[in-house]
């Protein structure tokens, strides 16, 4: 189950992220609502996450998933375009939540 919560923070994030997006500022009143309402929810599930799975390694994730699912629904929905150092961080965000995951042992605590 800690994993089914992270993973629906993780998918309430990016679904507050992208109508943050389409929101226009708060300017748009329904993409508005389902940003708060997604955010919300997306700190409900990253709470009950928490009881089970260590905080770094919890935020690494939500974060590290977070950004690359995110970037892709930027590049795919609202047609913006990546640079070569932007790919490389990243990356490098992906290749530190790995390491964190697998080979730390402050996952174990």
């Amino acid at each position: 189950m800690k994993y089914l919560f992270l993973g629906l923070a993780i998918a309430f994030e990016l679904l507050g992220s992208s109508f943050l997006k389409v929101s226009n500022g708060f300017s748009k009143l329904i993409p508005s609502i389902v940003t708060i309402l997604a955010f919300i929810a997306c700190f409900y599930f990253l709470s009950l996450a928490l009881k089970f799975i260590p905080l770094s390694i919890a935020y690494a994730a939500w974060g590290g998933i977070g950004i690359v699912l995110t970037t892709v629904i930027s590049v795919v929905i609202f047609k913006q375009s990546l640079d070569l150092p932007a790919v490389i961080g990243i990356v490098l965000i992906v290749a530190g939540v790995i390491i964190m995951n697998f080979f730390s042992k402050a996952a174990s605590h």
